[in-house]
């Protein structure tokens, strides 16, 4: 869209300076000295408003009241300031065409608050809303609007320039697109619709108003006025970018419309420009759209047409590639079937996606064993070809060189050394890019209003992949320095043998919190919309593959297992008289064990995680439970069998931990809920706590347990296990035993996993003798019968809290004398529970639903 004739804006001698500019002056019991003959007119309803009298007042100049000013129209030019209320009808134009200096009443307020100088200028001012605003005009048809929106700029303090220029702080315009449009855009100075001026104005009774204070809501989007059809997406994808477009100030449309402004077209699956598109519509690729919504304007659309493409699509998978690279990656693509089908790799191929041929039934039945390099690939690219395809022009002068080189000339040790070449120059294409068309745009955005993400979710994102990005670079170097002078007796195994602890080095942060970087990219992605525009923009480009950054951050976590199915089939290309061959043996061992130490780092770190989980929430929970050297190791929900804890029956839960075992009770939402009648909830210091599921019992010690109990299953005794423990103080021995309520949890493993770590803080091997199994639970006095642990139980418990609690909070005296308790004993409706049977205590339960006292 050009820009369309403008308009000159009234020609003042000094119409672009600021007519609220202050000189210096000087002040004399609070108020400023004015030019000799200076005096101040209130006009009409100004002249009996007394804060509007108090306010000219404070300018220590003579004040005239006035109906209509009539009197004082012939006087000097600049010897009266004269303050209306309205900025129209026959006074003011009469008191404008002669010269005179013109207030409002807001104005006049707002001056004597900053102590500032009487306006030299004879621009009319009403207000000071705008004042320090350079504005430019553009998109503007009618001389008649622009010339009233100058006007009001004016009247609110602002100035305007014809053209752009460095001291232009604004661009008001009415139609997206246009060079002072473009100018504004790429200077990132604010585009404001017009309703920005005309919501300013309406608020120019307000004294101390901004008009700065309101661009966010009155920016003019960048769709403005666009009507967009969107051709090629997905259903999903359409709706998505319809209601953005809406969002935006665009309207969806059909590509028959005849005012069709925009064609945005999918490259993925579109080959050539819709014919039935409108003569004048721009197609533009799907990054013009994104990138309009990403920077809040929109985007030069020459810069984003489509073109259409030349013979069949390019490959979706396809990163980097050229279009003089095609019949390369087609004649590669080629020799690789031929290679697989000798082989006898069926993978590949059976998949149809990676040569695009369909295979035939004959062809399957040859094709039955997959290879060892078609896993490692297919593992590598995770259902995609993304690894395999060159990613840079150095890429793809490597893989023209592998190429071009006859196959039929190259041992097969050398052909797998080839694809492993080839692999690593594409993940490194792939680090590359994230590194620089992600990670180092974001961080070129981080001064300014171009900021998408902050320092802390920038480093949660990309901040484990640098260490990672320069080993394998380097080690890509190495690679092809042996491709170049390659013979038989190259050591691969070497190679990896010398950054194989920089892997162990570089791999375990970005693994162990890989979680983390997801969740903070998906939530940045949903909380802020111009960083997943710029997510989608980057998403388009060859470079990504149509891959998003989620997609390509997960590469990092397949390649150690992809090298590790390379080397092997390495070996097993190699003859054993080799002296590479105990190398690349070496070499798999070294990358298992990193692998190994990556997945206990990983166990660890998730164990400490959860650690500060279970801490917050757990009430009363002591707080060296959170410790550098403790980790997670299980859970257990059980009931408890004996009374040395919290008490039989009830619920506990076991998070086991490294060195310890904090045992804590589930609370009961019902009991939590009865409260002192006189008692506030707001008034106890711990109500914050309310919300946590545990309460803490017991935090024990691995190193004082001697014996871990299992008592084998039976018709009455159901998944029942003990504990026999050794007290510190006075090391007497003591019997914890518990029934599992969980039915996942297998109670053996459980058991077996206790042993080894309390073996493990005893620095004992033989974990197995910790562990002991009996065969009758009464030999241990433990008691199974279900009336203990089952809701009966549970019931009469319940009725013995709630009677200690209605009886407190009747209680007039907290501390109240034998002869009042056992008044209060022999009065409550419960009634005492000591030394009762279940029946017995039922019956009270039923008096104490009772109304009539006599019936008691």
């Amino acid at each position: 869209m050009e820009d369309v004739v403008e308009v000159d804006e009234p020609t003042e001698n000094n119409c672009h300076e600021n007519p609220m500019e202050c000189s210096d002056v000087e002040e004399d019991s609070e108020k400023i000295n004015a030019p000799d003959g200076v005096r101040i007119c209130l006009v009409g309803a100004t002249a009996s408003d007394e804060s509007i009298k108090e306010a000219a007042k404070g300018f220590n100049v003579p004040v005239e009241c006035s109906e209509d000013g009539a009197e004082w129209l012939d006087s000097p030019e600049h010897s009266l300031v004269f303050v209306l209320e309205e900025f129209s009808g026959p006074v003011f134009d009469s008191l404008k065409e002669r010269g005179h200096r013109i207030l409002g009443p807001t104005a006049l307020k707002e001056l004597a608050q900053q102590k500032g100088p009487l306006p030299e200028n004879p621009r009319p001012t009403y207000c000071l809303c705008m004042k320090g605003v350079v504005a430019c005009f553009t998109g503007f048809r009618e001389k008649k609007e622009m010339n009233h929106l100058i006007f009001l700029v004016h009247n609110m303090g602002g100035s305007v320039r014809k053209e752009v220029g460095s001291k232009m702080t604004h661009l008001i315009a009415n139609c997206v697109g246009g060079e002072k449009y473009r100018y504004a855009s790429l200077l990132r100075l604010p585009i404001m619709s017009v309703d920005w001026v005309h919501n300013s104005w309406a608020m120019r009774t307000q004294i101390g108003f901004n008009a700065l204070n309101s661009l966010a809501e009155n920016r003019l989007k960048p769709f403005h006025g666009a009507r967009v059809c969107f051709a090629g997406f997905a259903e999903d994808e359409r709706k998505h970018m319809a209601e953005i477009l809406v969002e935006n100030g665009g309207t969806p449309t059909d590509i028959e419309d005849p005012a069709c402004s925009h064609v945005v077209v999918d490259e993925s699956t579109t080959s050539s420009a819709p014919t039935q598109a409108p003569s004048k519509a721009y197609i533009v690729k799907a990054e013009w759209f994104w990138a309009s919504v990403q920077n809040e304007a929109c985007v030069d659309e020459k810069e984003h047409i489509f073109q259409e493409t030349v013979g069949r699509l390019t490959p979706r998978v396809s990163i980097g590639s050229t279009p003089g690279s095609t019949r390369m990656t087609s004649r590669k693509r080629k020799r690789l079937a031929s290679r697989l089908l000798s082989a006898g790799g069926a993978g590949l191929l059976a998949s149809g996606g990676a040569v695009g041929t369909p295979v035939s039934p004959s062809l399957e039945a040859q094709l039955k064993r997959r290879s060892s390099v078609s896993d490692s690939t297919l593992l590598s690219c995770s259902g995609s070809f993304l690894d395999a395809t060159p990613h840079s022009e150095l890429d793809e002068e490597t893989e023209t060189e592998c190429a071009e080189t006859p196959k039929k000339n190259l041992s097969a040790r050398h052909q797998v050394f080839l694809e492993l070449l080839q692999t690593e120059s594409n993940y490194v294409g792939i680090l590359n890019t994230i590194m620089t068309l992600f990670k180092a745009a974001l961080e070129d955005m981080m001064d300014g209003e171009d900021q998408l993400l902050n320092a802390t979710e920038l480093r949660i994102i990309f901040g484990n992949l640098p260490p990672i990005y320069q080993v394998h670079c380097q080690m890509l170097e190495t690679l092809k320095h042996a491709s170049q002078n390659w013979t038989e007796e190259v050591s691969i195994g070497k190679i990896f043998l010398k950054f194989a602890p920089d892997f162990e080095k570089a791999y375990p942060p970005f693994v162990n919190f890989f979680e983390n970087t997801r969740e903070e990219l998906l939530r940045c992605d949903s909380a802020k919309p111009r960083f997943h525009a710029f997510l989608k923009a980057r998403q388009t480009r060859p470079e990504c593959g149509r891959q998003s950054l989620q997609e390509l951050l997960i590469r990092p976590v397949q390649r150690l297992p992809s090298i590790s199915l390379l080397l092997k089939d390495i070996l097993k290309h190699t003859n054993k008289n080799n002296t590479d061959y105990s190398a690349l043996e070496n070499a798999l061992s070294a990358i298992g064990e990193v692998m190994t130490h990556i997945n206990e780092d990983k166990r660890k770190t998730e164990g400490q995680m959860v650690m500060f989980d279970i801490f917050n929430e757990i009430v009363s929970c002591p707080a060296h439970l959170v410790s550098s050297h403790r980790s997670f190791v299980a859970r257990c929900d059980v009931v408890e069998l004996s009374d040395s804890l919290s008490g039989r029956g009830d619920h506990l839960v076991l998070f086991v931990f490294s060195d310890v075992i904090e045992i804590c009770k589930k609370r009961s939402k019902v009991f939590n809920s009865i409260k002192s009648p006189n008692t506030p909830v707001a008034s106890k210091p711990n109500n914050h706590s309310n919300g946590k599921p545990y309460k803490h019992v017991k935090l024990m010690s691995l190193a004082t347990i001697r014996k871990v109990i299992d008592v084998r299953e039976s018709e009455d005794c159901r998944k029942v296990f003990a504990l026999m423990c050794r007290s510190t103080q006075d090391l007497k021995e003591k019997l914890y035993s518990f029934s599992v309520v969980d039915e996942d949890l297998d109670k053996m493993s459980f058991l077996k996993t206790l042993c080894r770590h309390t073996a493990n803080n005893a620095y004992r091997a033989d974990a197995e003798t910790f562990l002991f199994s009996v065969d009758d639970a009464s030999l241990l006095d433990i008691e199974t019968s279900d009336v203990g642990l089952g809701t009966l139980s549970k019931a009469f418990k319940f009725a013995s809290r709630t009677r200690m609690k209605v009886g407190r909070a009747l209680s007039f005296n907290k501390t109240p004398s034998k002869l009042k308790r056992a008044m209060s004993t022999m009065m409550s409706p419960f009634g005492s529970t000591t030394n009762l049977t279940p029946a017995s205590q039922l019956a009270q339960m039923r008096l104490a639903s009772c109304t009539n006292i006599n019936t008691l």
